[in-house]
């Protein structure tokens, strides 16, 4: 849908008011997380065998970003999350899924129940609100819908921000109590309406993603700003 770069940053700012001051919240619970479960690199690479500590996650082959499948003759509008227990491959994937979106043949009810299915179980640490904060309003779905507006992502690394590993490197241990860990990713994302679209723009985002041991990943939320 044509637009100018001002009401690109406006339409992706999709949340209300109340919805930023749950993701500045997110930000402080995740914040509190990384401390109390500080020594997540120490723990990653601290010398075999520890036999005290918690096992790291381990690196599975599943693809590092999903595309959306078929079921029952009908596509899905969002992929379903890959089956892994590596934080950084899961937040690869779940970058792409909330960079991406087809108005043309979902309805936003179809892409936000998608979404849902990558979120925890687990109500404590759950930021439903940071998630769908990446979505576009209904009224907004519906003119994206009459523009045929529709986006694709190309996701390129995911690394643990800085700030996280040296946060965690107090304490290896403490990583037992939530396993959620930060993932920055980046990549480009590219837009097209009907007859026209613009080129791929650059883009990053961090995301919590727990983790837990025997456990597929599954998304906390979306931190309110990039940690490089």
């Amino acid at each position: 849908m044509p637009r100018k770069r001002s009401r690109t940053a406006q339409e992706r700012t999709y949340g209300a008011p109340s919805s930023v001051l749950r993701r500045i919240a997110l930000g402080s619970i995740v914040l509190a997380v990384l401390l109390a479960i500080s020594g997540l690199l120490a723990y990653l690479t601290r010398p075999e065998p520890a036999a005290s500590a918690a096992p790291t996650p381990a690196r599975t082959s599943a693809p590092e970003s999903a595309s959306p499948e078929t079921t029952n003759g009908k596509r899905e509008a969002v992929a379903s999350p890959p089956r892994t227990s590596d934080p950084i491959a899961f937040g690869k994937a779940a970058t792409k899924v909330l960079w991406s979106y087809d108005t043309r043949s979902s309805s936003r009810a179809e892409h936000v129940a998608g979404l849902k299915r990558w979120m925890t179980d687990e109500k404590k640490y759950a930021d439903w609100a940071s998630v769908t904060n990446q979505i576009p309003s209904p009224v907004l779905w519906s003119r994206m819908h009459d523009n045929r507006q529709h986006a694709s992502a190309t996701i390129g690394e995911g690394h643990y921000p800085q700030a996280f590993k040296t946060a965690l490197a107090q304490d290896p241990g403490a990583i037992t109590e939530a396993y959620v860990y930060a993932v920055t990713v980046t990549g480009k994302q590219a837009i097209a309406w009907k007859g026209s679209g613009a080129g791929a723009e650059s883009r990053s985002t961090t995301l919590a993603v727990q983790c837990r041991p025997h456990h597929d990943c599954a998304l906390v939320g979306v931190l309110p700003s990039v940690a490089p």
